[in-house]
């Protein structure tokens, strides 16, 4: 067991999963005291770093493209404060930061977990449910099944006079989150299934307008937007995100094909007992990192460390 205990939070890994429980102190952003613990399995972690600083470093987990709705509906766009993947460090336990990265990254490595293929479903649950939300001109909830937009007296008069808007779940096609900024408005827009005029959030009738001023610094809104998500058919895997071929793969020069083994080329190598075996596969894991730090997925710490950790089981 593996543990960085901090105000902000306590992080603990135990080779399987990395369990985030949020800290009790007022300093911790709403929205992680909302989501509350969350238990990251390994397979759905991309990496982790250690950054350094004069007056606190942070620790952050980053998890395979499509594992967690919740990352999924934020699109990046969650402040340092309210990711639950990121934990502020104390300089006096940076040394513990750091044997809580390696740690975790020999473990991705020896279990050659794909962290540079995208995931086809999610790993993470996401939030809990019931969730309602307050907003500027409404208030939208979910219970898992059904959306429903409350209207108050702001909204519009389109919004208004059309009365609550309920969705089923089936109904959606998906949901889109876009926090508020400064004076300029979020909102959380539901979007229905089949050809539908694109309107401004304040005349959407499926949208939820997040005033500026008021919300700007809570985006446990995510949280609502997260949960619909987790529970509508998981996005296809986009072109653009490279995936690694899995580690059985014969590739050309790796000696993994079956064909491998006597330096005849003619397959008829001896088959190997349990020790050769796992030597085989430690020799192939190495090749494999040498190609994961060529072609930049590793950096040149990583790949020592990684390294490192592979020959000490030969």
């Amino acid at each position: 067991m593996t543990e960085i205990l901090q105000r902000a939070g306590n992080w603990t890994f135990d080779g399987g999963t990395v369990r985030i429980v949020p800290g009790h102190h007022k300093s911790v952003h709403r929205l992680r005291r909302l989501l509350g613990e969350v238990a990251v399995p390994l397979e759905s972690v991309s990496g982790i770093a250690y950054e350094p600083g004069r007056k606190a470093g942070r620790l952050r987990l980053r998890l395979r493209h499509g594992a967690d709705p919740l990352l999924q509906a934020a699109g990046g766009r969650l402040p340092d404060a309210a990711d639950p993947y990121s934990l502020e460090v104390e300089p006096d336990r940076a040394g513990a930061a750091e044997y809580f990265a390696d740690e975790l990254r020999n473990a991705l490595l020896l279990d050659q977990v794909p962290v540079a293929e995208p995931c086809g479903r999610y790993l993470l649950p996401g939030p809990p449910v019931p969730l309602t939300v307050q907003g500027t001109d409404g208030t939208a909830s979910f219970d898992g099944d059904l959306v429903r937009i409350d209207w108050n007296w702001v909204a519009e008069g389109s919004k208004s006079s059309a009365g609550p808007r309920t969705l089923a779940l089936h109904e959606l096609a998906g949901v889109e989150w876009s926090p508020a900024v400064g004076l300029e408005n979020g909102f959380v827009r539901f979007r229905p299934k089949g050809p539908h005029a694109v309107l401004k959030p304040d005349h959407d009738p499926n949208c939820l307008v997040l005033w500026g001023v008021r919300q700007a610094k809570d985006v446990s809104s995510v949280l609502l937007a997260a949960a619909v998500t987790a529970r509508l058919p998981h996005p296809p895997v986009p072109a653009s995100v490279p995936a690694l071929p899995p580690s059985d793969d014969p590739r050309p020069g790796s000696g993994t094909g079956a064909s491998s083994g006597s330096g005849s080329g003619s397959g008829s190598g001896k088959e190997l007992g349990p020790e050769g075996a796992e030597h085989d596969v430690l020799l192939r894991r190495l090749r494999e990192l040498g190609e994961l730090h060529r072609d930049g997925v590793l950096t040149e710490e990583e790949f020592t460390a990684a390294k490192q950790a592979v020959l000490r089981r030969f």
